[in-house]
């Protein structure tokens, strides 16, 4: 059996261009350093998407997504679980459309995945927790070339700002000790394999 299927690696590719447009406005601002940016920025606002943006955005998002998933499915393999990985079509529909209307709040899940229900609670506790520390360590990576690297350009001091931020926000949203959250799981699975 292969690691990735045919149909996951085309939901891989459908999550990266709707985070894209999701969050192709997050970063424009923090990317103009110059006057040229500022003079591209003006000729991209005529146009109905700005492709860098829309190209960084997948650049920063997408891996923080489809890796946290991937750790998920890793460890459930790891255990001889049968995982795959599935876009959450109805959620980024939701997030797509939040976003087109212009909505300030952006709430989807962009991915998940399903494992066979076969696992112990202590394995499902480690599969619910390898998604989150993926963005752990993404997080902590980036801190530590920000904070150890001598000498950057602009652009990857941006774009590992923002790496550090958005994988932040994914460990700690995601480790909320609540149902469905990764972290209810995990507490979860605590609970039943101890008590």
């Amino acid at each position: 059996m292969a690691f990735l299927t045919i149909w996951e690696i085309i939901d891989m590719i459908i999550i990266s261009l709707a985070v894209g447009y999701i969050f192709k406005d997050m970063f424009p601002k923090a990317m103009r350093h110059s006057y040229e940016d500022y003079f591209e920025e003006y000729k991209s606002a005529k146009q109905f998407i700005n492709w860098n943006d829309f190209k960084f955005a997948i650049l920063i998002v997408g891996p923080a997504i489809i890796l946290h998933e991937l750790g998920h499915k890793i460890v459930a393999l790891g255990f001889g679980l049968y995982a795959t990985f599935n876009a959450a079509y109805f959620w980024l529909l939701i997030g797509v459309a939040l976003k087109a209307f212009g909505s300030p709040i952006l709430f989807f899940v962009p991915a998940y995945v399903a494992h066979s229900a076969t696992a112990f609670p202590w394995q499902s506790s480690l599969i619910a927790f390898a998604g989150p520390f993926v963005n752990l360590v993404l997080w902590l990576g980036s801190w530590l070339i920000l904070k150890k690297a001598k000498k950057l350009s602009h652009t990857a001091i941006t774009a590992l700002s923002f790496t550090k931020r958005i994988n932040m926000f994914l460990f700690l949203f995601n480790m909320i000790p609540i149902p469905p959250f990764d972290g209810g799981q995990v507490l979860m699975g605590l609970i039943r394999t101890f008590f």
